[in-house]
């Protein structure tokens, strides 16, 4: 049975796949299988999966794309080893990291996920030189205590590099799979409920070529349908926190709720997670619209109710106030954005109305001016205009010759 294995949920990748697979073969460290799933790919990703014949590869195959966490999953099942690599098909290990990370969880069995540093590649495999990019360096993390990972979970979000992990089988067995609802944000999810029970530790050099393509063209790309979905699939994370065992836990991962020490009880936990939403609301609404969603459902069971108003004293009304403070939904802000459009539409309707009155006005002064010109006095009088006019030029001549003098 081999030590590691392995999986390379593929789709769409004709270009890059056989790169990965061959980054994972080159590795100077050999213990281990590949389990490929290819998601319904539309190009020629099979067939360029096909050209390897080494028998440590087993591949197969969706006739229908079905998300990358239903590949994901597929690939852990049919998988044999100890330890499990997360490789996307357009990404690439460098050689030794297989190398680094199994002697790594060998030597520290309390540490369930390893990660590293990754090299960050354009589309064509040169070293990226966009330093405003989000993903220029971002994986550059200092380690932290599980606490202090939970912590900036919640309030920043993730900054772990998923290819870039040797997970332990177990991790699985314990937390369960990627979350097949998600697309977005499935690994960002599983950290935290990794976080939840056990520590994780960051190489800190480069284990891996992480390919930021060009027009945004990643799975996690800055699109706006990735933006809207990672707003949603962010809501639902964010949950886990519920589920905070402990008011000690509680109180490690977030520690400037020591404040509510006197108050808080493990049957608590969620009002107070929602407390420090609704803090942390104040620079960002996602956590305000997470807040009141959880206190609307506590607020649901009546014993809790009355244990949040006498420990707390939160009671109905409070809850009722909060959700006239707080526009989860920007409804004022789109309100005043369409009453500033109608504002400007009617100055537009009236400059509109102002324009077609000065045309108007000025088809009326060129009738009367055909008119004019086509009278018979105006017809007869332009010998004396043509003279009156040459006269005026003579006259101005001299008088600029002269200096002006008269």
């Amino acid at each position: 049975m081999p030590k590691v294995s392995v999986i390379i949920p593929s789709y769409n990748h004709e270009k890059y796949v056989a790169q990965a697979i061959q980054s994972v073969l080159d590795q100077t460290y050999q213990d281990f299988e590949i389990v490929i799933t290819d998601d319904g790919s539309t190009d020629s990703t099979v067939e360029e999966l096909e050209k390897f014949k080494d028998s440590r590869i087993r591949i197969f195959t969706f006739k229908n794309n079905m998300g990358a966490c239903v590949a994901a999953k597929k690939c852990i099942l049919e998988s044999k080893g100890e330890y499990i690599a997360v490789l996307s098909s357009d990404d690439m290990f460098l050689p030794d990291k297989l190398e680094k990370q199994v002697k790594f969880l060998n030597e520290h069995p309390d540490i369930w996920i390893v990660f590293g540093y990754a090299q960050i590649i354009d589309e064509d495999g040169n070293d990226f030189s966009d330093e405003k990019h989000f993903y220029y360096n971002i994986f550059k993390q200092p380690n932290r205590t599980r606490f202090e990972w939970l912590n900036y979970f919640f309030y920043t979000g993730n900054a772990l590099c998923h290819p870039s992990a040797l997970i332990r089988r177990r991790c699985y067995e314990k937390i369960g799979y990627y979350d097949e609802r998600l697309a977005q944000i499935p690994d960002f999810d599983f950290w935290i409920r990794a976080c939840l029970k056990h520590d994780i530790y960051i190489i800190p050099e480069n284990l891996i070529k992480f390919r930021v393509r060009a027009g945004e063209a990643n799975v996690s790309g800055n699109k706006p349908e990735t933006r809207i979905r990672a707003y949603i699939e962010f809501l639902h994370v964010l949950k886990n926190f519920l589920s905070i065992e402990s008011v000690e836990e509680f109180l490690k991962i977030f520690p400037e709720a020591s404040k509510y020490y006197d108050q808080v009880e493990k049957d608590l936990i969620p009002y107070f997670v929602a407390m420090i939403a609704l803090e942390r609301g104040t620079i960002h609404p996602l956590h305000q619209h997470f807040a009141i969603d959880v206190l609307i459902n506590l607020l649901g069971n009546k014993d809790i109710a009355d244990k949040i108003d006498k420990k707390c004293g939160f009671k109905y009304i409070d809850f009722i106030k909060l959700t006239g403070k707080y526009d989860i939904f920007n409804i004022e802000k789109i309100i005043q954005n369409s009453k500033q459009l109608n504002d400007k539409d009617t100055l537009l309707d009236e400059k509109d109305r102002q324009l077609h009155e000065k045309d108007r006005q000025l088809h009326e002064y060129d009738r009367q001016l055909q008119r004019l010109l086509n009278t018979y006095s105006w017809r007869m009088t332009a010998p004396m205009r043509t003279f009156l006019n040459a006269l005026r030029n003579v006259s101005k001549k001299y008088f600029i010759k002269s200096g002006g003098r008269q």
